[in-house]
């Protein structure tokens, strides 16, 4: 696959920009948001937990199965 050209990139960065300012509002509002909450770590934890187990069990099977 070729370079992207200068132009390219140039317009690439400028809608990189953009989209940050488009969307800016929101972010400040999330980061607002969820300083305030309260936090749950057994609604990461728990999920986390059953994919890594998932995952040893696929690990586990591939090579005794």
């Amino acid at each position: 696959m070729a370079d992207m050209a200068l132009w390219e990139k140039l317009l690439l960065g400028v809608f990189a920009v953009g989209i940050i300012f488009l969307f800016r509002p929101g972010i400040k509002e999330t980061f607002k948001r969820s300083k305030e909450a309260k936090s749950d770590w057994a609604g990461v934890l728990f999920p986390l937990g059953i994919m890594v187990l998932f995952i040893i069990g696929m690990i586990w099977y591939a090579k005794n199965g």
